[in-house]
């Protein structure tokens, strides 16, 4: 039976995404082909019999460019009437049951103009699935209605526990007045990402200590220190002023690559605009000596090849840490508030 794999992503890194779907349908086996236009923000992967299940199923945290992963029973979207666009959609749902059910579009300038078709058509189509008890709060799965315009859609569904809790893949986050750049945001997002509200309490927190390499003017600093950790900023530039103020903050104006600290910290970040691959090094090596138990970092990409770049970081960035044999965790994402990078997290186990 025909069905589809259906991942959002960032306008502009469809290639990128495709890549990533063409190497693991590889690795898995799956029989099939990739739709995907320039700048649309979202990939097909359609075959027959794909997998939605088991160690061969895509997982949505492995997939680096992906925002959101959905599975899809049918290739091409549906087409509905203006007059009842309820009924097909009903059909479409097949007598599942659902957690919930989220409207969306592509994040474009298309996609956002649906946002007042959403706001009249969800409350009615909302109401008839309670009536037909089709919500259920045990339910696996969330019911996703991805529309390219208000009579054409996409009917999927997202299993709860492989993918993104946030509609579109998308975290709200509001940028904190006090923080001295938006850049901030990266970071804030990150750690929602890979920690869940324990590990954030518990890896976050006064009496722990950081370095933030490539800092001026402090918008990663700023998450560390809101958070209570003293934080040693490692820049030429200037710091932001107020910043400096919480007593929290130490400015060496060092070469990034070349410092260590004298005591191992809890924390590096980075998000230095440099050659990703020089970075990926850096990070490694901070792990692989014992300077850092955990990291996060950005690795800026290329405009050309930047799967085969990010591929080439990873493979440099195992190589160091296998030969010096220690234990470790290493998992990149572009997240939303990413441009032309990538989010890496390394953790030694």
């Amino acid at each position: 039976m025909s069905n589809a794999y259906l991942i959002y992503c960032r306008a502009g890194f469809e290639k990128e995404a495709t890549a990533e779907l063409q190497h693991f349908a590889t690795i898995n086996h799956w029989q099939g082909y990739v739709k995907s236009k320039a700048d649309s923000a979202y990939v097909l992967f359609c075959g027959e019999d794909l997998p939605t299940t088991g160690q061969q199923a895509p997982q949505w945290r492995d997939l680096v460019f992906a925002r959101q992963l959905l599975f899809l029973k049918h290739h091409e979207p549906l087409k509905l009437n203006a007059e009842d666009r309820i009924s097909p959609l009903l059909a479409a749902c097949d007598g599942m049951f659902y957690q919930d059910v989220v409207f969306e579009g592509a994040d474009t300038n298309d996609g956002k103009s649906l946002a007042g078709f959403f706001k009249s058509f969800a409350p009615a189509f909302n109401a008839v699935l309670k009536k037909r008890t089709l919500l259920r709060k045990k339910a696996e799965q969330r019911l996703h209605l991805f529309f390219l315009d208000s009579t054409t859609v996409y009917v999927g569904y997202s299993q709860i526990n492989n993918s993104s809790p946030w509609p579109m893949g998308v975290p709200r986050l509001r940028f904190p007045k006090d923080a001295p750049s938006r850049s901030t945001l990266k970071l804030e997002e990150a750690f929602h990402y890979y920690l869940n509200a324990e590990s954030q309490a518990n890896w976050l927190r006064e009496g722990m200590t950081g370095v933030d390499l490539g800092a001026a003017p402090g918008g990663w600093t700023w998450q560390l220190v809101d958070r209570g950790l003293q934080v040693t900023a490692i820049d030429n530039g200037p710091m932001d002023k107020a910043l400096m103020q919480s007593g929290q903050v130490e400015h060496l104006r060092v070469d990034g690559f070349k410092y260590r600290p004298e005591r191992p910290v809890t924390w590096l970040v980075c998000d230095m605009i440099e050659s990703p691959a020089r970075v990926a090094q850096t990070i490694a090596s901070w792990i692989a000596d014992g300077d850092a138990q955990k990291a996060i970092f950005n690795l800026k990409l290329p405009m050309k090849k930047r799967f085969e770049e990010l591929q080439h970081c990873q493979d440099l960035m195992d190589d160091i840490l296998s030969a010096s044999g220690v234990g470790y965790r290493l998992a990149f994402k572009q997240l939303y508030h990413d441009r032309e990078e990538v989010t890496g997290y390394l953790y030694k186990l």
